[in-house]
């Protein structure tokens, strides 16, 4: 199982803050990496797949695992989201959203399936040379849980190269500023899924976040994602 802690950091909160995301490096083993990739034949471990050209999302393929997850998957999951919440409490004050987020995942899943979103969104993507995924927001109905998580389970350099991890804030007036985020296998990236707060002259004010991934250029690449709120 992942090592990481259980008390939210002041580090990656404050990183957070500043820029949107935070790397976790070495959240997840290279045994563990191998062993989540190794879940995407085994078809009954899904609920559906999505073939991204079929829809214009790019190119390249994911399938969302079905309840139950596996075991690995809902432990990051549960144990994740004590990590976030604070910082998605602070975010939704600075930005005037009056929702507010219980303390475990246990109590916020309950709240999005008494609104009928009762499908679970951890992922498992992959992708061949070629392959992209073109910015986007994963919101899948009312209730969203604002950060969410990639873990990178592939080796860059080794298993493929190419397939940066790419962020895009859209602030107002202004162009849109992309960031390419270096991760290494069993790293992960935590990052805004749809709005966050930056501080201006005036006070707080949301900044638009999209996220996708650059063409891979040779080899295959797998990465998996976990989403705190589930689907309609």
């Amino acid at each position: 199982m992942p090592t990481f802690t259980e008390t939210p950091s002041q580090g990656l909160a404050d990183t957070l803050q500043t820029h949107g995301h935070a790397v976790l490096p070495q959240l997840l083993s290279e045994a563990e990496c191998a062993a989540v990739t190794a879940l995407y034949p085994q078809t009954d471990s899904f609920r559906s797949r999505v073939v991204m050209a079929r829809h214009g999302f790019g190119r390249g393929e994911y399938q969302y695992f079905s309840y139950p997850l596996p075991d690995l998957v809902q432990s990051l999951r549960g144990r994740l989201y004590p990590q976030l919440v604070e910082v998605a409490n602070r975010w939704n004050e600075a930005m005037g959203i009056a929702v507010r987020y219980p303390a475990s995942h246990s109590e916020f899943l309950a709240r999005c399936h008494a609104a009928a979103q009762t499908r679970p969104t951890p992922l498992l993507l992959q992708y061949a040379a070629g392959d992209y995924n073109c910015l986007h927001q994963d919101l899948y109905g009312d209730h969203v849980f604002p950060l969410q998580v990639a873990i990178l389970l592939s080796r860059p350099g080794g298993d493929f190269t190419g397939g940066e991890f790419v962020l895009t804030e859209q602030r107002p007036r202004m162009q849109s500023r992309a960031t390419v985020v270096p991760l290494q296998q069993g790293d992960a990236v935590v990052f805004a899924v749809h709005h966050r707060p930056v501080q201006g002259s005036r006070g707080f004010y949301r900044v638009n976040m999209r996220h996708g991934v650059s063409e891979v250029r040779s080899g295959r690449r797998h990465t998996l994602g976990i989403i705190f709120h589930d689907a309609q």
